[in-house]
């Protein structure tokens, strides 16, 4: 379709409209919701947990499916790009199936699959792109073999902190819209298409917005926060920096990896750390410091935007 529409229209032109598409397509899917999508049953150990009970959830599977249907309408896609596409359905599949279930599944099922998910990505990235990272204006070459490796850890860390980071109604799809964009704006030119995609995919989130702000009407679910990990770290490894990472997603590593390295190191180790601190941390300042829902989405969105800016300095 991209060359249809290049026929007619500027790069530019074709971003716009791939944005306004996919705002729309998202927001009149989720207007009137596919009707085999899962209720929410409430979760009885988070903070206002129970008052969820009964909203739609799972509606990460409309936003994914809308925002790659904009790609293959305003987007060139090429073969690295259908792959991650693939996968990203994968993704966001284990993610709904485990919010349509009766029983959540277990870690360690949901561990498992996101190992073989980023094993392929990873080695897929290998295929496609050199392995030389950036470090401000210093470049270092990684062996294969520890890229692949480094990169299982990035993208398994960034499913799962972004996972965890969705207890709040807004937080999770904000604070992803920041994340994405800020990417876009800081790495440009070296994300290429990607940069149109990341426009696409927030036109599809500010869309779920308009639904899931405090009180919301529905949730995306492990089928969004799941997919939304997948790609940011994608988008990670293609800008060529994937230790600022740390730094364009720190918040959210923040909030949802203090609870996982509380849980391995109880699990796996016997050590009980950080005992009067209740995790996620979105729960902890609704907990001891009466945050309300709206003033962690907007504090934590804040406290993103400024960890973009000194990540934008490293990199300038």
């Amino acid at each position: 379709m991209y060359q249809v529409w290049s026929n007619f229209l500027n790069p530019g032109q074709i971003a716009m409209l791939g944005i306004v598409v996919t705002f729309l397509l998202t927001f009149l899917a989720l207007k009137h919701p596919f009707s085999f999508l899962p209720s929410d049953h409430g979760r009885e150990f988070a903070v206002n947990g129970g008052l969820s009970r009964g909203k739609l959830r799972g509606v990460g599977l409309v936003i994914v499916i809308c925002f790659l249907s904009g790609s293959v309408l305003f987007l060139p896609l090429g073969a690295e790009y259908v792959i991650y596409a693939i996968l990203l359905v994968c993704i966001m599949l284990s993610g709904y199936l485990d919010d349509a279930s009766e029983t959540p599944w277990s870690d360690y099922k949901k561990g498992a699959i996101d190992l073989v998910i980023s094993i392929v990505t990873i080695i897929t990235f290998v295929n496609y792109n050199s392995t030389t990272i950036y470090f401000g204006s210093m470049s270092l070459t990684i062996p294969k073999v520890v890229y692949i490796i480094l990169g299982i850890i990035l993208i398994w860390i960034s499913i799962n902190v972004t996972n965890c980071s969705d207890g709040v109604d807004g937080l999770c799809a904000s604070l992803s819209c920041v994340v994405i964009f800020a990417f876009s704006m800081i790495f440009h030119d070296v994300l290429g298409n990607f940069t149109v995609a990341n426009y696409l995919f927030v036109a599809a989130l500010l869309a779920y917005l308009y639904f899931n702000t405090s009180p919301s009407s529905m949730l995306m679910g492990d089928a969004g926060s799941r997919a939304l990990g997948f790609y940011i770290a994608i988008l990670a490894m293609q800008s060529r920096h994937p230790f600022l990472y740390l730094l364009m997603a720190g918040v959210m590593i923040v909030d949802g990896g203090i609870g996982l390295v509380k849980v391995f190191l109880l699990r796996f180790l016997k050590i009980a750390i950080l005992k009067n601190t209740r995790t996620p941390l979105h729960d902890h300042v609704r907990l001891k410091y009466k945050w309300s829902d709206s003033q962690v989405v907007i504090r934590f969105v804040i406290l993103q935007i400024l960890l973009a800016v000194i990540a934008y300095l490293i990199v300038a």
